[in-house]
């Protein structure tokens, strides 16, 4: 499916990020992402977990882990000398980039397959099961079996950036409230009969885990996109515009002349973007976040 076309006023434009699974599951949209994700992260809530992890080998689970940033990311941040990371995707080709990704001394082994099929029998002898940008693709289904697993094999959850349906431009054009309102639509569409959580992730994620007599601490945890960061602030916006089209066809009119004009206030360095995120950390019950 291309996602190129032409607006009203005759500009073309071309979302690029258009074949299936664009653009979270790509080796180069991740590379991208990478340093902005690391900056957004909230170390805090690594801060209020370590004196909950158990002493010696920590098993560390990273759901949908893509090309491993996150484990690039964390295991600097945790104690010990022995970290174990099981790195699970659906994608073989990024599972191996995430295993030669991590730091040395550090031992993984890879896990193809559906992360939604784990259940506390899976994560029994984990320490910390991890992910990031993953709760908003679930179901709230997915999301409640996945709190259930955690609760019952007794590991603590560690969950970045998911999306909290939160965008903010400056300067400010009349067009981003009607692009931003499709996004979180189509963020919340159904795929295959599976209705996604989207920007309702963050919130059902600690219902859920309070639910199982988890202690949860959540934190935000934004994209900041500046003149620095104007190569990801495109790919973003380009695959944004994309997604808006899709769920309401009739904005594909005017997407070639914003996409201009947010692309024309990069070039002089005057696009800003805060892309909302949450961070959440659940810890079993008996401990205290």
């Amino acid at each position: 499916m291309s996602d190129a076309g032409t607006g009203r006023d005759g500009t073309a434009w071309d979302a690029r990020l258009s074949e299936p699974g664009s653009p979270e599951c790509t080796p180069d949209w991740l590379a991208l992402r990478e340093p902005a994700d690391a900056a957004a992260r909230a170390s805090r809530l690594v801060d209020q977990l370590l004196p909950h992890l158990p002493p010696g080998r920590l098993v560390v689970r990273d759901l949908g882990c893509g090309s491993g940033s996150m484990g690039r990311w964390l295991a600097g941040r945790l104690p010990g000398e022995q970290q174990h990371w099981v790195l699970h995707d659906r994608d073989p080709g990024l599972l191996e980039i995430a295993a030669a990704g991590l730091p040395p001394g550090v031992t993984a082994e890879t896990s193809a397959g559906d992360v939604t099929d784990l259940d506390a029998a899976a994560l029994a002898g984990t320490s910390l099961v991890t992910a990031s940008a993953l709760l908003d693709l679930l179901t709230a289904e997915e999301l409640a079996g996945l709190a259930a697993a955690c609760a019952q094999a007794g590991c603590a959850a560690l969950l970045t950036l998911s999306v909290v349906g939160s965008v903010s431009f400056t300067p400010a054009d009349l067009l981003d409230e009607a692009f931003a309102a499709a996004f979180d639509a189509h963020q919340r569409r159904t795929v295959a009969g599976r209705r996604l959580l989207g920007p309702d992730a963050p919130a059902a994620a600690v219902t859920e885990f309070r639910r199982h007599g988890a202690q949860v601490a959540t934190a935000s945890s934004p994209w900041r996109l500046g003149p620095g960061e104007a190569a990801l602030a495109e790919e973003w916006l380009r695959g944004w515009i994309s997604a808006a089209c899709e769920e309401r066809p009739e904005l594909a009119a005017e997407a070639g002349a914003y996409l201009g004009r947010r692309l024309a206030a990069a070039a002089v360095g005057e696009l800003h973007v805060v892309v909302g995120h949450a961070d959440l950390l659940a810890l079993p019950s008996g401990g205290t976040a």
